[in-house]
C-alpha cells in the first residue's frame, strides 16, 4: 500500500515538473518569435544590428537589439536558453515511462487494435521517438532550399501518416500521446542537436576573432520557427488524453491531421499580427470550422445512439425522474451486470485492481445509484467511444457495449 501511494506521488511530482518546465520553454519560444517578428530597423545602432524594439514590463522599459549574425566581440555575459527544453523533454519521457510503459496494458495497448506484449509496445514507442527525429532532420536538410511553407506541408504529411499508423498500432490514447511525444522529441532535438550547436559555432568564431558564417543562424532560426508552429498541436495531443471522444474514435487519425492544421493556423494569426500588425480574422473562422469538424467526427456515426438525457445535458441526482427512469429501465440489470463485471474492480470505493489506491477520477460504480449517477460518463467512455476500460483490459465485448447503449436509450 505504501509503495502504491509513493508511485502515485511520483507520477504527480513528475507531471508537475513537466508542466512547469513546459511553461518556461513554450513561454520563451513564443516570446522570442514575437520579438523577432516585431523588430524595427534601428536608425542609430551599432554595426550589424538587424533591428530593435522597445518594450515595457514590470514597471520598467527594455531596449532590445538583435544582430543579424553576431556582434563584433564576444559579450562578457551571455544567457543561453536551453535547459527549459531539455528538462521538459526529460520530465516528459519520465512521465511516459511511469504511466505508459509501466501501465502499458491500461494506457498503451489495445488488443482489439494490435495484440502486443508490453516489451513490444515499449520497443515500438522508443523506435517512434528516435526514428521520428531522424526522418524529420533528414527532411529539413534535404529540403533546405525550399521555402518555409513547402517544408511545413511536407512535415504535415509526415506527421499525419505517423498518426494514421499509430492509431492502428496503439490504443487511441497511446497513439495521441505518441504523436505528441514524437513531435516534442523533434522540438527538443532541434534545440539540442541544431540550435545550440550552431550557436556554439558562432560563439567559437567570435572568441577566435573570426567572422561567423550567417548560415548557422539561418538554420537555427528555421528550426526555432518549426518549434513555434508545432507547440499548439503538441499541447492538444497531450490534453486530448483526458478526453476520449478525441482519442477513442475510428476517426482519431483524421483528428490528428486536423489538429496539426488548426494549431498552425492559430500560430499564423499571432505571428502575422506580430510581424505586420494585421488581424487575420479568417484564421479564427477556419479554426472554429475545423474544431466543429473534429466534434462531428468524434461522435459520427455513433451520435444517433446517444440517449436523450445525454443530448440534453441532464445531470443526474437522486431526486430527478431521469434517475428513477434509468434504474427502473427493463434493460438496467443487463447493463449493471456489464458494469460490475468489467468496470467495478477499479471504480470501487476500495479498488481491487493491483496497484490502484483510489477509484480513477473519483468515479465509483458499485450501487444502482452510483451507476445511474454516472450515466453521462458511461455513455461517453464506453458507448460513444471505447476509451473504457482502458486498453479494453477487462475484455468488454461489443455486445456488452450494445447492452449499455440499450439501457441508456431505454432510460
Amino acid at each position: 500500500m505504501i509503495l502504491d501511494y509513493l508511485w502515485e506521488w511520483s507520477m504527480f511530482a513528475v507531471r508537475w515538473l513537466h508542466i512547469v518546465t513546459a511553461i518556461a520553454w513554450i513561454g520563451s519560444s513564443f516570446y522570442f518569435i514575437a520579438l523577432d517578428l516585431g523588430l524595427k530597423k534601428a536608425k542609430t545602432a551599432p554595426a550589424g544590428v538587424l533591428g530593435e524594439e522597445w518594450q515595457v514590463h514590470g514597471g520598467g522599459f527594455y531596449h532590445i537589439q538583435k544582430y543579424g549574425v553576431a556582434p563584433e566581440h564576444m559579450p562578457d555575459d551571455l544567457v543561453w536558453f536551453k535547459w527549459e527544453a531539455y528538462t521538459t523533454w526529460l520530465s516528459g519521457f519520465a512521465l511516459l515511462a511511469l504511466m505508459y510503459y509501466a501501465g502499458a496494458h491500461l494506457y498503451l495497448i489495445d488488443p482489439t487494435v494490435m495484440p502486443l506484449a508490453t516489451w513490444q509496445a515499449v520497443v515500438i514507442s522508443l523506435t517512434v521517438l528516435s526514428a521520428g527525429w531522424v526522418v524529420y532532420d533528414q527532411l529539413c536538410k534535404r529540403l533546405i532550399g525550399l521555402g518555409d511553407t513547402a517544408v511545413f506541408v511536407v512535415l504535415f504529411v509526415f506527421l499525419s501518416v505517423v498518426g494514421f499508423i499509430l492509431t492502428h498500432v496503439f490504443s487511441g490514447r497511446g497513439a495521441f500521446i505518441h504523436v505528441g511525444a514524437m513531435t516534442a522529441t523533434m522540438m527538443a532535438a532541434n534545440v539540442a542537436m541544431v540550435i545550440i550547436p550552431n550557436q556554439r559555432v558562432v560563439v567559437a568564431d567570435l572568441i577566435a576573432g573570426r567572422k561567423p558564417d550567417p548560415k548557422y543562424g539561418k538554420i537555427a532560426k528555421q528550426r526555432s520557427l518549426h518549434n513555434n508552429y508545432l507547440t499548439l498541436p503538441v499541447i492538444f495531443f497531450f490534453l486530448a488524453n483526458h478526453y476520449p471522444l478525441a482519442t477513442s474514435t475510428r476517426w482519431s487519425w483524421v483528428i490528428i491531421a486536423l489538429v496539426l492544421v488548426m494549431g498552425a493556423v492559430i500560430r499564423h494569426f499571432f505571428n502575422t499580427k506580430h510581424a505586420h500588425h494585421r488581424n487575420l480574422v479568417w484564421t479564427w473562422v477556419v479554426t472554429a470550422a475545423l474544431f466543429l469538424v473534429i466534434v462531428g467526427l468524434s461522435t459520427y456515426p455513433l451520435v444517433r445512439q446517444m440517449p436523450e438525457q445525454e443530448a440534453a445535458g441532464v445531470r443526474f441526482d437522486p431526486t430527478t425522474p431521469a434517475m428513477r427512469t434509468l434504474v427502473a429501465a427493463e434493460s438496467f440489470p443487463d447493463a449493471q451486470n456489464v458494469i460490475l463485471s468489467r468496470c467495478s474492480m477499479c471504480h470501487a470505493r476500495q479498488p481491487i485492481w493491483e496497484g490502484m489506491v483510489h477509484p480513477p477520477l473519483g468515479v465509483v460504480l458499485e450501487t444502482e445509484y452510483d451507476i445511474a449517477k454516472e450515466a453521462s460518463r458511461i455513455a461517453r467512455q464506453a458507448v460513444l467511444s471505447h476509451a473504457m476500460p482502458p486498453g479494453n483490459v477487462t475484455g468488454m465485448t461489443d455486445e456488452e457495449r450494445a447492452a449499455l447503449g440499450r439501457w441508456l436509450r431505454d432510460g
